[in-house]
């Protein structure tokens, strides 16, 4: 069949009009006389027929033997009935004036009366309705067209076409120097790179490249831009969408979307797919907790399996995918054949992060205080956005001070803003609630200043920041395991607070709540999946399962861990006030030099306490930066150097 197209419509207009003059009288010649005029005409005889209208206008048609005489033409040129109108004064004259020629005999033809017709209004109503459908059914039509074409995402004939964003060869300028840390993950997916650039150099040797590869890994810590730098070291087409993309309330709509993203990265290939957040798709089937019998992410899964395990193994199509949630993806979508490799992207360490502030301090006007090092250890568990959140903070901070740079102070209240929140300078507290939040402060300073493998401290404040009303901010070295000593030292200095209110006002309150919810499930880890508990050894009842409505122990085994953990944490509630008594007077003297200056540093609780028993070389470190000494420390090794405050170790004294 031949496509329509506007063509058609102007054709069947031009013919409609066409048999509308062919078939109507609207053909023939018509002319505008004076009243005087027509009378001369009717007592001449040339009038055949009369018509009068009730808006006092007459139409009068000629004879056509008369046709000449009035017109001056022939008959063939002025049509088959040519007429004369005239506007008369009222219709009882022109009924005396016809009455007495008839009489005379010089009129013999015939009058009527009729109502005046509006010929547009009628062909205009008649004609549009029929405007109106063809309009819709061409619009339609060039809509499928477009479709068919590859139409634009919005077009309800399209919605079965895929979404993903197409960065042609060239267009796409990221490299690895862009992506800064990541050195293991960019080592991983180097050989990717190598076999777009020279896929003969694997195939002449019988190889398989993997066909996908999974990106896992927290969120902000660069998996989409490392798939860009892949594709932009490797100079090929890159196809991003995101898993939701899939998506759709009409059923199918998923399944015909995968099909068409492959189609087209065939026709660019070689070429490299990316799926960002691949887990809005690729749960695992068959645990939906949903009753719905028929569920369209499963469709759009199972369309993806069979679009990965079919297409050629050497096609030169690669998937990268890049999810946070590893554990809940389908089995079968990380089978070998499909995403072959899991590539972990973790958050990065002391010296990735030194990188990363490289990269996004370029922008920034720095002066010579901002110490790079510093900041790296001031932010252990920062993510790539989290540190590139922290630059563009401290340039905001400059600038709300009109400061020429951006200083090392701007960098520490950035960090501060981030972690803790903002600081609100206008929350009335009284005199007892002040000193209550001084004296709990003070007393995790205290403790952590004398346990070995407490976090060194760096400032403890008062100052509310969000829902805290008060923080001790800590240096906690950067570890990969971590031992029972080691988490019972946290937990003491962490009940360190509660102990000092029970202590020193003879009352407890709720502003240890937050140190209790993390001792509680500090206390939970140890012992029901590290089996650091003494009746319980080398257990862990860990359950990966997403939908289990079941513990995997005993009621019996329950009570065990219950009352493990109460113990556990009452053992180091003691502690801490044992360590708070024998040091009551330096705690009452921090907590005085707490409510007057209302920010006090690690200097400030040395000169009370004495240097640190258990002073580690990362505190010598800090002292140094802290003096803006020139000596360097880029030749010490990260086992000398103790590292990392994060958002989770900082303590924090919430608010009910």
């Amino acid at each position: 069949m031949p496509r329509p197209n506007l063509s058609w419509l102007y054709i069947i207009i031009a013919m409609v009009i066409a048999f509308l003059y062919i078939t109507s009288d609207e053909g023939s010649m018509s002319k505008e006389i004076t009243y005087t005029e027509f009378k001369d005409m009717v007592k001449k005889g040339y009038a055949d027929k009369i018509i009068a209208y009730d808006n006092n206008s007459v139409e009068m048609y000629i004879k056509p033997e008369n046709i000449v005489d009035v017109f001056k033409k022939d008959a063939p040129k002025v049509g088959k009935s040519p007429s004369v109108k005239i506007q008369v004064g009222s219709m009882e004259s022109l009924d005396k004036f016809l009455d007495e020629e008839q009489k005379n005999g010089n009129f013999t033809g015939s009058i009527r009366y009729e109502k005046e017709n509006d010929y547009f209004g009628v062909i205009f109503w008649n004609l549009l309705p029929i405007i109106f459908f063809v309009g819709l059914w061409i619009f339609i039509m060039r809509r499928m067209g477009g479709a068919g074409n590859g139409g634009g995402a919005g077009n309800v004939f399209n919605v079965g076409k895929s979404k993903a964003q197409l960065f042609e060869k060239g267009a796409n300028r990221v490299t690895f120097k862009d992506v800064a840390g990541q050195t293991a993950a960019k080592q991983e997916v180097q050989e990717i790179v190598e076999f777009l650039k020279q896929p003969q150099k694997y195939t002449e040797l019988g190889g398989k490249i993997p066909k996908g590869a999974l990106l896992v890994g927290p969120p902000g810590t660069g998996k989409t831009l490392l798939a860009k730098a892949v594709a932009g070291e490797a100079d090929v087409p890159f196809f991003s969408m995101s898993g939701s993309d899939f998506v759709e309330m009409f059923v199918g709509v998923g399944a015909s979307r995968v099909r068409d993203l492959f189609r087209q990265a065939k026709e660019k290939a070689p070429c490299i797919i990316f799926i960002d957040e691949i887990d809005a798709v690729g749960r695992a089937r068959g645990k939906n907790p949903s009753m719905g019998g028929n569920d369209e992410r499963e469709n759009t899964l199972n369309q993806l399996l069979t679009e990965m395990d079919g297409f050629g193994t050497n096609s030169g199509v690669i998937i990268l995918a890049a999810t946070n949630r590893a554990d809940i993806l389908d089995k079968a979508l990380l089978r070998a054949g499909r995403f072959d490799r899991q590539i972990h992207v973790d958050l990065p360490d002391l010296n990735e992060r030194k990188e990363v502030f490289g990269v996004h301090i370029r922008p920034l006007k720095l002066d010579e205080t901002v110490d790079i090092d510093l900041l790296a250890r001031q932010t252990p568990g920062f993510s790539g956005a989290d540190i590139a959140n922290v630059c563009n903070e401290a340039a905001l901070i400059a600038a709300r001070h009109n400061k020429p740079s951006v200083s090392k102070d701007d960098f520490m209240a950035a960090i501060d803003r981030i972690v803790g929140g903002l600081e609100k300078k206008t929350k009335v507290m009284t005199a007892a609630e002040k000193r209550s939040i001084a004296l709990h402060e003070a007393g995790h300073a205290t403790i952590s200043w004398f346990l070995e493998y407490a976090n060194p401290l760096i400032k403890v404040t008062i100052v509310p920041r969000g829902r805290a009303l008060g923080a001790a901010w800590y240096l906690p070295e950067e570890r990969q395991i971590t031992t029972k000593e080691q988490m019972l030292d946290e937990m003491c200095a962490t009940l360190g607070g509660r102990a000092a209110e029970e202590l020193f006002i003879k009352q407890i309150s709720t502003g240890a709540m937050n140190d209790l919810e993390r001792v509680t499930k500090q206390a939970y880890g140890m012992i029901a999946y590290a089996g650091m508990s003494d009746k319980l050894p080398n257990l862990c009842y860990y359950n990966n399962d997403e939908y289990s409505f079941n513990k995997p122990y005993s009621e019996h085994t329950a009570e065990l861990i219950d009352n493990e953990v109460k113990q556990m944490i009452a053992e180091q509630y003691a502690r801490a006030k044992d360590i708070l008594t024998q040091h009551k007077e330096g705690h009452n003297r921090l907590a005085e030099l707490l409510i007057e200056k209302e920010v006090i540093f690690a200097e400030d609780v040395e000169a009370i306490f004495g240097k640190r028993p258990w002073a580690s070389r990362s505190e010598e470190i800090m002292a140094e930066n802290e003096k803006n000494e020139t000596k360097s420390i880029e030749n010490k090794s990260d086992s000398e150097i103790k590292e990392l405050p994060s958002n989770n170790e900082s303590d924090t004294t919430k608010d009910e």
